[in-house]
Order: structure tokens, then C-alpha cells, then sequence
């Protein structure tokens, strides 16, 4: 991953905002692999789109959480967490040419957070680790426009107010701003794609058949009240990508916005994230327990919990997956999107096609 050095210096100043109430950030500095696999959505098969994959590495598209707990490292900073986390990837379409190219970003940031009235801070019995087996999902890929008001508070609402993002803009003189989809102008510190991952659980199942209806959204997103549905409270996981547009600015500057996301997405409503639980649940649960007390716990420092090896970054971006299952094109300029992805501008629900019945 290479970065303008201005750049590179916008992400660590980015890395300490907006953690006040945060348990702990978990940065993920380098993807572990970028491909075609979701072990969550298409198990056993090559996937629909391209990811960026984090974590453990021996993600694979038969994964079990006994082989990620096998992982020989992870790209992730604690030694103990060996999930894998993963989100589309941001292309540059060319306005000139129409040739895609892959954006670069500054990897994935991961804040765990202790929220919601069952964290024994806020008078409840606590947070639960995730078990083993355990996985889940934030966000929709066929996705391409705003469906809610905002503040209805229903779970569909909240999954849809989960993926919001900001234009990063300081330093330029411009004003940045907050947004749902994708934004309009150049973001000169950054295009910042961030998701709420959901943080109740209904105790019984590890997954379900669309990914989503075992966990569900706390009543204000970030805080408030599990249903009843779903009674056992987690530690809420947030994710968040910088995303390096403004190398890209000369080329599009005076034209319509020329990103899209690997799912054949060119509205930004289409982002979305998966997890696939890979923790030391005993490690992760002590953690719970006891590491948010002290000044620099509560302020997020990794170091300041004793049950965690915090790994430095010369190791974690060594780590890479112990295979590539799908060998393809993917870095660009190339004619089309990895896998059969036509770009859909919605604003109705997109089809995401196989190659069975690719229609390009």
C-alpha cells in the first residue's frame, strides 16, 4: 500500500478523533488479501464482488472458526484476535477512458465499543463476548438509494442509518461534511466509510440465513436498549476507511463523481461489512470484563489491557493469507469491475449477478 505522506499523516491524526467513548481501537493497517471470497455470504464458492479482507490468515472461502483460530498471524494489532473482517472495494471509474482503477486506502480501523444499557457502566449485568462460530453482517449490496426517514428507529431504519460516512475536508479550505451514499465533490483529506455493526444478539444462533435476523441494531444505533428479541448485549463493533480520492482529482475535476464500489455500486448506498468471529473468547470476555476502568482503557490504548499482545505494525502488515483462491485482474486500469458487477444506479434495489448469467 503506498501513500502520499500527507496523506499517511491525515489517517493517524484521523485514528485519535471521536473516541471519547470508545472501549478500544483495533487497527487493521494493511488488508491481509483483496479477492473474491466471502466464506459468510457464499461459502465454499468464489463471491460476487471484490473485498478488502483483514485479519487472520487463513481466511478462505470454507473457513470454520477452528481453522481461523489455526492462523499462524493477523493483520489486525492483538494477537488473540484472529476474525477476519472485510467491505467492497473503492474503484476510480476514468471519465476519458472508462477504465476502472482500485483506490488506495490507509487499511481498516476498528473501534470496539462498550454501549448500550446492558454494559454494567450503564446499570446493566454486561457485555458478552462473541462465541465461537459466531459471524454477522451491517449493510446491503444491492442497495442504491436512502429508503427510511431518519429516526423511525425500526431495524431496517437502523441498519440503514448504520452506514454513514463523511467527506473529509480540512486543509483545503472546504467545509467537510457528513453524507448517505456517496458524495459530489473531491474529498481533499479523505473519503471516510464508516458502519455500525449490530450489538444484540437472540443468544441461540451463531448465524441465519440472510446474516442479519440473529442480531439486531441497539434503539439509538449507538446506544440505548437491545429488543427483546434479542436480549444478550455485545460490545458493539464500528468500522471505518479512508479512502485516498484526492490523488485522483485532476482527472475528474468540473465531471460527476467518478467512484464506485466494487458491487457494481456507483450510489455509495451499497457499502457494507461482514464479520466472522476468530477471538480467544476467554481472552476476549477477561477483557470485557476488566479492561475498561483505567484512564488509557478508557481512552481505547490496546497496551493498557494486560490480556492482549498488541502487535507492532512491521508484523501485522507482514501477514498475508496463507492462500489466494481467485487469481484475477484486479489492481487496474481494466475495462470492467471484477466478477460480472455492470454498474446499477438504482434507485430500486440492484441484481448482482453471477457469471452464470452475466449479462455484459
Amino acid at each position: 500500500m503506498f501513500l502520499k505522506p500527507s496523506f499517511a499523516a491525515i489517517l493517524a491524526s484521523l485514528a485519535s478523533v471521536e473516541v471519547a467513548n470508545a472501549w478500544f481501537r483495533l487497527p487493521c493497517s494493511q488488508h491481509l488479501v483483496q479477492e473474491r471470497i466471502d466464506p459468510i455470504i457464499s461459502p465454499g464458492q468464489v463471491s460476487q464482488h471484490l473485498h478488502n479482507i483483514h485479519g487472520g490468515s487463513n481466511f478462505s472461502k470454507d473457513m470454520t472458526y477452528n481453522t481461523a483460530r489455526q492462523s499462524s498471524c493477523t493483520s489486525c494489532a492483538v494477537a488473540q484476535d484472529l476474525s477476519n473482517y472485510w467491505t467492497p472495494t473503492l474503484y476510480f471509474k476514468d471519465p476519458t477512458t472508462g477504465q476502472f482503477e482500485k483506490v488506495p486506502n490507509g487499511g481498516l480501523l476498528i473501534y470496539y465499543q462498550n454501549r448500550g444499557t446492558g454494559d454494567v457502566k450503564n446499570g446493566g449485568k454486561g457485555l458478552k463476548a462473541f462465541p465461537a462460530g459466531f459471524r454477522m453482517i451491517s449493510g446491503d449490496p444491492r442497495k442504491r438509494s436512502k429508503k427510511y426517514t431518519e429516526g423511525l428507529g425500526t431495524q431496517a431504519e437502523l441498519a440503514e442509518r448504520a452506514i454513514k460516512s463523511s467527506c473529509l475536508r480540512y486543509g483545503s479550505g472546504n467545509s467537510g461534511y457528513d453524507y448517505y451514499g456517496f458524495p459530489t465533490t473531491d474529498c481533499e483529506a479523505g473519503l471516510n466509510t464508516r458502519l455500525h455493526m449490530p450489538a444484540c444478539w437472540d443468544g441461540v444462533n451463531l448465524d441465519s440465513p440472510d446474516h442479519k435476523s440473529h442480531v439486531a441494531y441497539l434503539s439509538m444505533l449507538d446506544n440505548g436498549d437491545c429488543p427483546s428479541t434479542h436480549p444478550v448485549p455485545l460490545m458493539k463493533v464500528f468500522y471505518e476507511v479512508t479512502w485516498d480520492i484526492s490523488s485522483f482529482s485532476s482527472r475528474w475535476k468540473g465531471k460527476p463523481w467518478p467512484f464506485v464500489w466494487s458491487n457494481s455500486d456507483p450510489t455509495g448506498y451499497g457499502w457494507h461489512g461482514d464479520f466472522f468471529n476468530g477471538w480467544d473468547t476467554t481472552v476476549f470476555q477477561n477483557a470485557i470484563d476488566h479492561c475498561n476502568s483505567t484512564p488509557d482503557q478508557l481512552a481505547g490504548v490496546l497496551e493498557a489491557c494486560p490480556y492482549f499482545t498488541v502487535l507492532p505494525a512491521t508484523t501485522t502488515s507482514a501477514c498475508h493469507a496463507k492462500t489466494t483462491e481467485v487469481v484475477e485482474p484486479i489492481d487496474g486500469p481494466m475495462a470492467k469491475l471484477p466478477g460480472c458487477n455492470p454498474l446499477q444506479y438504482g434507485p430500486g434495489d440492484a441484481t448482482l449477478y453471477s457469471t452464470s448469467n452475466c449479462p455484459i
